[in-house]
C-alpha cells in the first residue's frame, strides 16, 4: 500500500492522446503527444532540408500545423501519419525555395549595385539542360520520341501509350527503355 503511492501512472498511448485532444482541444495533451515524437519529426525534417536551423523551424511549424490538422483528420495511426505530414511539409518548403528567384547583382561596389536580372545559375543550367534534352529527343527514332513524349510529358500510363500508338505493351516498354538510354547517352556527350 505504501509503495502504491509512489508508482507513476502508466503513460497514455498515442491513440488515447489523439482522441483526448480531438475531444477537448487541450494543447497540453497535444504537446505531450508531440514531444514523444519530436525526435522523429526533426530527423525527417533534417533528412529533407539538410539544414539544422531549417529543420528546427520546421519542427515548430509542424506543431502549429498539427493544432489544426489533428482536429480535422481522423487519425488511426499517429506515427505514420505524423511522418507523412512532416515529409509533405518539408517537400513544400523545398518547392517554395525552387520557385523563389534570386537577384543577381552586377556592378562596381563603389558605385553601388544595380539589379541585373533574377536568373540564378540553377535556372540557366536548367534551361540549358531542357534545350539539350529537346535537341536530343529529336535525334531519336519516331517511335521512341512518341512513347517518351506520351509517357513523360503527357503522363500517360503504359496501357494508354499502347492504345494511342498501336504498339503492344512490350513494344512500348522497349521503346521507353531504349529511348531513355539513348537520351542519357546524348545528354552526357
Amino acid at each position: 500500500m505504501f509503495l502504491n503511492r509512489f508508482r507513476r501512472a502508466k503513460p497514455l498511448d498515442d491513440q488515447t492522446l489523439v482522441t483526448a485532444y480531438r475531444d477537448t482541444g487541450d494543447l497540453g495533451v497535444l504537446g505531450e503527444l508531440y514531444e514523444r515524437h519530436m525526435n522523429l519529426v526533426y530527423a525527417v525534417c533534417y533528412n529533407y532540408l539538410r539544414n539544422e536551423d531549417d529543420a528546427k523551424d520546421a519542427v515548430m511549424q509542424l506543431f502549429e500545423q498539427l493544432v489544426v490538422e489533428l482536429r480535422r483528420h481522423d487519425v488511426q495511426q499517429f506515427v505514420p501519419w505524423l511522418h507523412t505530414v512532416a515529409r509533405n511539409h518539408c517537400l513544400m518548403q523545398l518547392r517554395k525555395r525552387q520557385t523563389q528567384p534570386t537577384t543577381v547583382l552586377i556592378g562596381d561596389p563603389s558605385d553601388g549595385y544595380d539589379v541585373a536580372d533574377t536568373f540564378t545559375d540553377e535556372q540557366t543550367d536548367r534551361e540549358e539542360n531542357l534545350s539539350r534534352l529537346e535537341t536530343c529527343l529529336k535525334t531519336l527514332p519516331p517511335e521512341q520520341q512518341t512513347c517518351l513524349t506520351l509517357f513523360y510529358i503527357d503522363q500517360k500510363s503504359y496501357a494508354e501509350v499502347a492504345s494511342l500508338t498501336g504498339f503492344d505493351l512490350k513494344q512500348v516498354k522497349s521503346h521507353l527503355q531504349n529511348g531513355r538510354r539513348m537520351l542519357k547517352f546524348c545528354m552526357n556527350t
